[in-house]
């Protein structure tokens, strides 16, 4: 089991000094996965990096610790809020215990209201006790959220996700992604007509700093929505969470929410992570492929290898 020393100096370590993707010293990547199909987990899958086998050098899974970096993204209507706190106090009472919870909120900058404890009632008094206000904060601090996960990865060896509760809408942050600048000479110019652009723009930089890191990333958010730019906004952080090796869903009813919490945090606990040794390879990024007999597993494909 993990100490309590150990895990809060992980994350102290991590919030002053965030490991940058391609840090010497790595030979093995590791691959989150998940059985989807309810299936039997597999003890060790089979895998490849660019098409040749690579060999598995170890498997964690739900017996191992577990690091939950909880992110709470809240600063909209308390019609939604409420049901979501409610939901996380009452779920995390119930988590494992070999799983070990850190509380931030995503507002004005990551923000540590609660070191990673197995303490469940001080969880749940810190999560009912939170203020909502601000503005959305999502995209501002996902790259260190999962920063700090890897930080920890490496102090701790445990399991550790980000899990991101969020009511966030694109047009509540602080940079202004509903203005694309629009070149008034160029009739040509297709900011006119794509105004999601900047979204998009936003979502494919972070992507692309994204699979340097190892932390999977969760999402619950609580308030679909079906205009242009939130579509964009709310695509992009599917894309994010699949990309880094985890999953988002989206609630399109205030009832949803509480069952689309439970859902994840079952997820988030029964994922398993595969070390795979990539020694052999000299190229900067991999394809990844993992696969075991009588079951389907979902993973993330592409990665950045470290050395």
């Amino acid at each position: 089991m993990l100490t309590r020393r150990a895990v809060i100096f992980g994350l102290t370590a991590a919030c002053g000094w965030a490991a940058k993707p391609g840090q010497p010293g790595r030979a093995s990547v590791r691959i989150p996965f998940w059985v989807t199909d309810g299936g039997t987990a597999p003890d060790a899958p089979s895998a490849k990096l660019n098409g040749a086998p690579a060999k598995v050098l170890r498997v964690q899974g739900p017996g191992d610790d577990l690091i939950v970096l909880l992110v709470l993204d809240l600063a909209g209507d308390l019609a939604q809020v409420d049901p979501a706190r409610n939901a996380l106090a009452g779920l995390v009472s119930k988590l494992p215990a070999n799983t070990w919870v850190a509380l931030m909120r995503a507002q004005d900058g990551l923000t540590v209201l609660q070191d990673p404890t197995a303490d469940r009632e001080k969880l749940a008094q810190t999560i009912r006790g939170l203020s909502i206000s601000g503005r959305a904060g999502l995209l501002d601090t996902i790259e260190t959220a999962a920063s700090i996960g890897d930080r920890m990865i490496e102090k701790s060896r445990a399991r550790v996700a980000v899990f991101y509760v969020t009511d966030s809408n694109i047009t509540n942050y602080r940079e202004d992604y509903a203005n694309p600048v629009i070149n008034s000479s160029d009739s040509r110019d297709m900011s006119r007509r794509f105004p999601e652009g900047l979204v998009k723009e936003k979502i494919r930089q972070l992507r692309a700093r994204l699979i340097g890191r190892e932390t999977p990333l969760f999402v619950v958010h609580l308030d679909y929505r079906s205009d242009t730019l939130n579509e964009a906004y709310q695509t992009g952080v599917l894309e994010l969470a699949t990309a880094s090796g985890g999953s988002a869903t989206f609630c399109r009813s205030n009832g949803e929410i509480p069952d689309a919490i439970g859902q994840m945090f079952q997820l988030i606990g029964s994922h398993r992570v595969a070390v795979v040794q990539s020694a052999a390879l000299s190229v900067k990024q991999a394809d990844v492929e993992l696969a075991a007999e009588g079951c389907y597993l979902k993973y993330r494909t592409r990665v950045q290898l470290r050395r």
